[in-house]
């Protein structure tokens, strides 16, 4: 994973680097919803780095995992059914991110912040809310520019579009994060119409809240399903 040329000397070659990520937590008091990844940054090559700005593409590899037969039902809308999974089941695009990282020689440590959303409009949102529990497999599709120095002057690098991570991102952390910002709660986005017909029939049938509301439409619409 290097983007030297073989007339470069070695001593003024663009830093070499290699990606890992290392753990994920809850990032506190972040104004929206927020995990921050951990990762480790090796720079095996004689060049320091003076700052490196980091871009993250992250993907989630459904086809990484087994799913029960309860997110099995969850991710239909997503995959089809599941006979039909061996056609369907697909990465799927989560988010971007981007980090600045200081300088450093050899080894580095960096926090990459995710801001993430309870929207369930998003395709990765719903993906998460039907896992039951295990690992998500992620991939991390990192790009960005390297500063260092060689011949006297500030230079600057790309990184080649091979450097790239995986990482099995627990389900429980990301509904420890949910649970944090979203209690016991989850956000629909509806249109305005939709609200209104919402609105009269609460007002009609006197319903105190609007989950009651929705509760009473589904016993009127499937009386006998249960999950």
């Amino acid at each position: 994973m290097t983007i030297t040329s073989p007339t470069v000397p070695a001593a003024e070659a663009p830093p070499s680097l290699s990606i890992q990520v290392e753990s994920a937590g809850v990032v506190p008091h972040a104004a929206v919803p927020t995990l921050g990844f951990q990762l480790r940054l090796d720079n095996p090559g004689a060049q320091p780095v003076r700052a490196l700005a980091l871009h993250a593409r992250l993907q989630i590899a459904a086809t990484g995992r087994r799913y029960d037969p309860r997110s099995q039902r969850r991710l239909v809308e997503l995959f089809g059914l599941p006979p039909e999974w061996g056609r369907t089941l697909r990465s799927l695009p989560w988010t971007r991110a981007t980090v600045m990282v200081p300088a450093f020689s050899r080894r580095v440590r960096a926090e990459l912040p995710v801001t993430c959303t309870y929207d369930f409009e998003v395709t990765a949102t719903k993906y998460l809310h039907a896992l039951g529990g295990g690992e998500v497999p992620l991939e991390f599709l990192f790009s960005g520019t390297v500063f260092y120095a060689a011949e006297g002057r500030l230079q600057a690098a790309q990184l080649p579009w091979s450097t790239e991570a995986r990482f099995g991102l627990p389900v429980a952390l990301w509904r420890e994060l949910m649970d944090l910002y979203y209690p016991e709660r989850a956000w629909l986005r509806l249109h305005r119409d939709t609200v209104d017909k919402l609105y009269s029939y609460r007002a009609r049938h006197t319903f105190a809240s609007w989950e009651e509301t929705l509760e009473a439409l589904l016993r009127t619409a499937e009386p006998d399903r249960s999950e």
